[in-house]
């Protein structure tokens, strides 16, 4: 048991360290929106940062909204650490093993975002992603010599942005009806969500090993 507990911790660890360095380097390095090429013309880095669920979408304005997604977070990973231990607990495949330490990695790693980084970074309220139309925080942007109001995000212990940095560049064809030109994933996506992402692809596709079914006896 002492051994897939340590290899579990040691993945999850060494995911974590690695989501959080690139995360911290673009947000310290780069300015928002800025674009620099990763592999070629077709993956590239692109700053911006999730101030809800996955792929921007926001979880509602209101402090509640954001507070609960937050907690629902906490409490995922709880579960996914409790599933993990059983598992581990009952010799579970070094495969699964890596699935479900890759999921509990991702989420974490994004949870991490939302608790710590509005204790240690300023935030700009001109920039897009730190304001939020109806949060009734209203602040004061300057921009050369103009000034306008902005409503700001709620800031503070699990009321942080999630960094996203990762994005295909990757049109399709002009040819093909309706979404011909369009990107074929606009999503702009971060380490953590790889992580889940390929976890969760992972168990669905090799479900019938992970899950078997019981067979039922006759008689």
């Amino acid at each position: 048991m002492k051994k897939p507990l340590l290899f579990s911790a040691i993945l999850v660890g060494i995911l974590l360290l690695l989501d959080q360095w690139i995360k911290l380097t673009i947000k310290t390095q780069f300015e928002p929106g800025q674009f620099e090429p990763l592999i070629g013309n077709w993956l590239v880095l692109h700053y911006t940062e999730n101030p809800g669920m996955a792929f921007g979408q926001t979880f509602g304005a209101s402090m509640w909204a954001k507070l609960s997604l937050s907690l629902f977070r906490i409490v995922a990973i709880g579960l996914i650490v409790r599933y993990l231990w059983r598992q581990i607990k009952q010799g579970v495949s070094s495969e699964f093993l890596i699935v479900v330490s890759l999921v509990l990695a991702g989420a974490t790693g994004n949870l991490l975002d939302s608790m710590f980084y509005d204790l240690f970074f300023t935030l700009d309220p001109c920039v897009p992603f730190n304001q939020l139309a109806g949060s009734g925080h209203k602040a004061v942007c300057h921009a050369g010599h103009f000034d306008y109001a902005v409503e700001l995000r709620h800031q503070g212990f699990l009321f942080g942005n999630v960094v996203d940095m990762f994005q295909f560049n990757v049109r399709w064809p002009n040819s093909f009806p309706i979404v011909g030109g369009s990107d074929i994933f606009p999503a702009i996506w971060n380490l953590a969500d790889f992580c889940i992402s390929v976890g969760l692809i992972w168990a669905i596709i090799r479900q019938k090993k992970f899950f078997p079914k019981e067979e039922k006896t006759v008689g």
